[in-house]
């Protein structure tokens, strides 16, 4: 049997209607025990995971309050769960707001207190 090569599959599966297809798909997984789509989908998230070569936890620092001080030291107050004098003094002389978080979460904090009018720095 003469060998099926990745561009011809591709021709094939083109010709094939929508029902065909998931046919041939539930044939993959019986014959191999693999559920291809979730291949296909697994390997992209891994190689965006290896490929990001930045840091995995960072620290959120507030910079400057701003002129609408009241609102940031409300947002520090609800992100960090600290009183309001320990957020009013964060506030007043900068400082972390929260260490060694996440990116995505740091970013999220980030955009809150910016929003609020503090001027803010993510390392």
């Amino acid at each position: 049997m003469a060998k099926l090569t990745k561009e011809s599959f591709i021709e094939s599966l083109k010709e094939m209607s929508l029902l065909e297809i998931k046919e041939l798909v539930d044939a993959m997984k019986e014959e191999f025990g693999v559920d291809p789509s979730s291949v296909a989908v697994a390997a992209p998230v891994a190689n965006a995971q290896e490929e990001s070569s930045g840091p995995s936890v960072v620290t959120v620092t507030l910079v400057n309050a701003g002129a609408a001080k009241i609102n940031v030291i409300k947002v520090i107050k609800e992100i960090t769960g600290l009183g309001l004098a320990d957020s009013k003094a964060i506030a007043d002389n900068g400082g972390a707001i929260k260490e060694n978080i996440p990116v995505d979460e740091a970013n999220e904090i980030k955009a809150k207190l910016e929003e609020a009018g503090a001027e803010v720095e993510v390392k």
